[in-house]
């Protein structure tokens, strides 16, 4: 399962993405291009999942950093490893997203347009 999180208060989703990944896997990511925009809704649950998937370079490994709660370690796997433990996935978007990568799928990064609260357009939102 590729990193996964949240938007911290102001965080466009490319800061979001870098931030996710050193969290989650101690490396230092710079996304180049977005893969594809997901949504999925788990059967059982009955809960929808929107997954932004970029792509770019890992440029800085920190091995002595802590990752997030609960993240024993990050393990890099190809398509055939996944594929063979797609019953642990997180979703069918996983592989949907490395599929999309796989065959050249690169969208802008200025596709993902951040518009920071301000005190001038807060005012507008109320």
């Amino acid at each position: 399962n590729q990193p996964a999180g949240h938007l911290e208060p102001g965080e466009s989703l490319v800061e979001a993405v870098v931030r996710e990944t050193l969290e989650e896997t101690a490396w230092h990511f710079e996304p180049k291009a977005l893969c594809g925009i997901y949504q999925w809704t788990n059967p059982e649950k009955q809960k929808t999942f929107i997954r932004f998937a970029f792509t770019g370079d890992v440029l800085e490994h920190l091995s002595g950093r802590n990752l997030d709660r609960g993240i024993i370690r990050a393990v890099w796997l190809d398509r055939a490893q996944l594929l063979a433990r797609s019953g642990q996935l997180r979703s069918p978007m996983v592989l949907r997203c490395i599929d999309d990568y796989l065959a050249g799928q690169r969208f802008p990064l200025e596709l993902v347009i951040h518009l920071p609260l301000t005190h001038k357009n807060r005012d507008q939102v109320s």
